[in-house]
């Protein structure tokens, strides 16, 4: 198709599904009045919801899009991203699910602040979860303009507008609870529609996956089933996959999810549903990927959107025509509003609950001034992600979304284990541990390849590497446990029993 082509199929859906969002979001507002609503859903959602809406939350415009785009321009090198994003979630399930829903109440920074000075550590964290959600953000709004612009017409600043509208009106009047089940919506429309997507490629070459990588191999040659096409280099790679394996577990819009469920062991439960409905998709996106180089082709795609975002879509209506495109339109697009629903409320309550409430406020603000805070700085984050998605546009999303993951395994992933796991761990450790992770993991995506020669079009880039993770995260680490034994802190220390006590039986200490 034609980008610009207006497809009513897909206009229908888009109506169907964002009428059923704001259905949602109008019965969640009337049950939204406190903060633990608005933050946590009222810690009402049960395993299997919550390991869907995890699932839903995490499987991006990045997933969908970003990674059958990367599989079918790059070929083998997309595979990194699909066991990459994956292989996170035992880290998750073993070390990170049951202690921040028995340490916090709404942010990862409740849990790393838990025996630490407040007002540092809550400030560190903030800017570590905004730096995240601003990358994040980027994808998904990068995706919504580029699938809107290819259906509809409209010009992609247009499109990235009125996605941004749109998602603010879910988060500003529904809080967590519209969100949870707008994520439940998608992550069930998204599974169905990968499934059905893969079993039609599938369908043209027997049912059999070797059939399609060898119809790939011989129009591009064996070069698209072997390393290399997009991750140049073994530093490259493992820099790559430690950033998508740690950055799971410091995404601040997954960790917020551990709060709507009323305990401990459903949090665990909840992830193993996850896992289960996020592998099934992740083994999906890889056939997804070749059947588009195979049956769109590499030109079709790089003529309708330059970062390939567009593969699934075009691959929808070569197998499918003009209504399966749609169908398939609808589902990305439920993906995009949703993922960016949940991001919006991550940045509120870093905004809102750490830097307002426990900050400024020194923690004596009411439920009804906290309330009023986070719905300001959800639509001022709303206008952000508007601003970012414009000026990014080009990019592929899954590659973006890989830098957000960098941020978040450098500055987030490390200062949370050590709060929960060592002793020794003090405010200024934190701090800086945060703080380093967060501003050099920034600094050397600005000197990558990335920004330096694809958006400011110079000639070569200060950081060769285009995902700094390997350097960022072993650096925050050992940036955390200098300080801290340097800056020893009793208060801390003494802490700890507490903590532990809390971690393990999720109540305080009589």
């Amino acid at each position: 198709m034609q980008s610009g082509q207006t497809n009513f199929v897909a206009m229908a859906g888009f109506a169907i599904f964002i009428g059923l969002s704001l259905v949602i979001t109008w019965f969640a507002a009337r049950r939204t009045r406190s903060t633990e609503s608005f933050y946590a859903a009222g810690r009402s959602i049960t395993a299997f919801q919550n390991g869907l809406a995890l699932a839903g939350d995490y499987m991006s415009a990045a997933s969908f899009l970003g990674i059958a785009g990367l599989v079918a321009l790059s070929g083998f090198d997309g595979l990194i991203y699909s066991i990459g994003f994956l292989v996170g979630w035992p880290v998750v399930v073993c070390l990170i699910a049951e202690p921040i829903r028995n340490l916090g109440r709404y942010t990862f920074s409740d849990v790393v602040a838990f025996r630490l000075r407040q007002t540092p550590v809550r400030v560190a964290a903030a800017a570590g979860s905004l730096a995240v959600v601003a990358f994040y953000l980027i994808a998904q709004m990068v995706g919504a303009g580029n699938l809107i612009r290819l259906l509809f017409g409209l010009n992609y600043e247009t499109a990235v507008v009125i996605v941004g509208l749109v998602m603010l009106a879910y988060v500003l009047f529904g809080g967590m609870i519209a969100t949870t089940w707008v994520q439940i919506v998608k992550a069930v429309l998204l599974l169905s529609g990968a499934f059905m997507l893969a079993m039609m490629v599938l369908m043209k070459f027997s049912f059999n996956p070797l059939a399609l990588f060898q119809a790939a191999a011989a129009q591009y040659g064996n070069g698209v089933l072997a390393p290399g096409g997009f991750v140049a280099g073994q530093v490259e790679g493992v820099s790559l996959g430690l950033a998508l394996m740690f950055g799971t577990a410091g995404l601040p819009h997954i960790l917020m999810r551990f709060y709507t469920v009323p305990d401990a062991r459903t949090a665990r439960v909840s992830v193993a549903y996850a896992t289960a409905a996020i592998g099934t998709f992740y083994l999906l996106t890889f056939i997804l990927g070749f059947g588009a180089m195979v049956l769109v082709g590499q030109p079709a795609i790089r003529a309708i959107d330059a970062g390939g975002n567009m593969a699934a879509p075009l691959l929808a209506e070569a197998v499918g025509g003009q209504a399966f495109l749609g169908f398939i339109s609808a589902v990305a697009f439920a993906t995009i509003l949703a993922v960016v629903a949940g991001l919006t409320l991550a940045g509120a309550a870093a905004l809102s609950h750490d830097i307002y409430v426990h900050v400024f406020r020194r923690g004596k603000a009411s439920e009804t001034e906290e309330l009023r805070v986070a719905r300001g700085a959800t639509i001022a984050l709303a206008l952000f992600a508007i601003v970012l998605g414009i000026a990014f546009k080009g990019q592929n999303v899954a590659y973006m979304v890989g830098l957000a993951f960098a941020i978040a395994a450098s500055a987030n992933f490390p200062a949370l284990v050590m709060s929960m796991f060592w002793r020794g761990f003090t405010t200024r450790g934190a701090q800086a541990s945060i703080l380093f992770g967060t501003i050099s993991t920034l600094l050397l995506i600005y000197l990558s390849p990335t920004i330096q020669i694809d958006l400011l079009k110079h000639s070569t880039a200060y950081f060769p590497y285009k995902n700094p993770g390997l350097f960022t995260i072993p650096s925050s680490f050992l940036v955390g446990i200098v300080i801290s034994l340097l800056t020893p802190e009793p208060a801390a220390q003494q802490g700890f029993a507490k903590l532990e006590h809390q971690i393990h039986l999720g109540e305080e200490e009589p």
